[in-house]
């Protein structure tokens, strides 16, 4: 049954993405609407649906869920849709031209608009308040938006503009409110963290900023993603090496190792370069977890500098490591420029041999923790485990620890853990 005051949110892509449905969530219950967020059954009378338009598959995901709502507002089964996020913020006109069953597009940076156009007054919500809908005792904190990096494949700052920062005491007014409320994990966000502060300050405050959000009570963990090579903010490193509860791990994309095709990324970094900063990190900050991110069939990625990029990845051994294959995507430096001449099934067998080295290299390296203790977050309990996760693993994207039932363990608590299995994905463990 239909209900007029519910309005279900259904937010696609990144988690920058899933904090503006958060933002807009919390506006709209301020308001006296029901809000649900990714509901197995939509049952409201209004649907909004957060875009990603960052790479081809997520487009089309995109396109495929307003398809979806648009046909339910056909049949009667909601009466209003709109759409917010990065792919109407980029195809705007050609959205509004091909869907007019959507009543209303908003793009990256307006979806507040949303409010009045409901005919509702903006509530007087702080700025960064929001219902968070991950597992209680987590939470994802976007320090900043945008990017100025300019990479030939990206087409991120095409639709988030120029990198903007969040005012430090901002956001550390935000991680009080959500300790407050019995988060204990910080994921910390951005497209860029290397350049935090330097639009506001006139330099990197990345050290600062991370510095004083571990001395806050209740900050159980602080993980940082999306940190760029280039001009990285080493200050960051002794930052975590001091703070127990800023986590050994580090989400930084490299994209390749061949100077040829850094170059023709425009990654303004060499091969040289990128070794050293790997070194560096890894000593200052002993026993951290690297997470990174490949890209395999960029124009210029002949056979030999896909054997280099292979063999860079034995040697370095990343114990975190995604890869895709390069789509061309509209209006970027590579769309204009370069030919997207190496053929689809050529790109498909280089990201599987990729994976398939990943593989053998996360197996070898989970192994290796087997008959030690590591500190863990129950997120969940599954029929045989409790599912948690060591500082090394970010919800979603990482391995997972299965934790065999002993004893109860209440979710969302932290628990020390003997491994006693591993496979390459997931380790096994008992409470100890």
């Amino acid at each position: 049954m239909m209900k007029r005051d519910r309005i279900d949110i259904i937010s696609l892509g990144c988690s920058k993405n899933l904090v503006d449905s958060e933002r807009l969530m919390k506006r709209l219950s301020d308001l006296g609407f029901e809000v649900a967020h990714d509901a197995r059954e939509v049952t409201g009378s209004t649907v909004v649906v957060n875009t990603c338009g960052f790479i081809g598959d997520a487009k089309e995901e995109s396109i495929n869920t307003i398809l979806k709502f648009a046909q339910a507002k056909t049949e009667g089964r909601i009466r209003h849709l709109y759409v917010m996020g990065c792919l109407s913020e980029r195809y705007l006109k050609e959205l509004q031209g091909e869907l007019p069953e959507v009543d209303r597009f908003y793009g990256k940076f307006d979806w507040d608009r949303l409010i009045t156009d409901l005919q509702k007054p903006q509530p007087s919500t702080l700025p960064y308040d929001r219902i968070v809908t991950t597992p209680s005792h987590y939470a994802y904190v976007k320090i900043s938006e945008g990017c100025n990096r300019f990479c030939a494949f990206c087409a991120i700052p095409l639709i988030t503009g120029r990198h903007t920062s969040r005012p430090i005491d901002e956001i550390l007014a935000e991680v009080k409110m959500l300790t407050g409320r019995g988060v204990k994990e910080f994921n910390v966000i951005a497209q860029d963290l290397s350049s935090y502060g330097t639009d506001l300050y006139g330099e990197m405050r990345l050290a600062e900023l991370i510095d004083r959000m571990a001395q806050l009570p209740g900050v159980e963990w602080i993980r940082l993603h999306y940190a760029y090579p280039t001009q990285f903010p080493y200050d960051i490193l002794p930052v975590m090496a001091r703070h127990s509860n800023v986590c050994k791990y580090l989400d930084i994309a490299l994209q390749h190792i061949s100077d040829n095709v850094l170059a023709n990324m425009r990654r303004h970094i060499d091969k040289r370069q990128t070794i050293e900063l790997i070194e560096r990190i890894r000593s200052e900050v002993p026993g951290i977890h690297l997470r990174t991110t490949m890209m395999v069939g960029f124009p210029g990625e002949g056979e030999a500098e896909f054997e280099e990029l292979l063999q860079f990845v034995r040697d370095a051994r990343f114990e975190r490591l995604g890869a895709f294959a390069y789509c061309e995507e509209d209006d970027t430096y590579a769309q204009k420029h370069y030919a997207d001449d190496i053929p689809q099934e050529v790109k498909e067998q280089r990201l599987d041999r990729l994976m398939a080295e990943q593989e053998a290299i996360a197996l070898e390296l989970n192994e290796a923790k087997i008959g030690t203790t590591l500190r863990v977050i129950i997120d969940r309990e599954e029929d045989d485990y409790y599912i948690g996760r060591s500082e090394y693993d970010s919800p979603e994207v990482d391995p997972e620890v299965l934790v065999t039932k002993g004893r109860t363990l209440p979710i969302g608590q932290f628990v020390d853990v003997e491994i006693t299995d591993a496979m390459p994905f997931e380790l096994i463990a008992k409470p100890i």
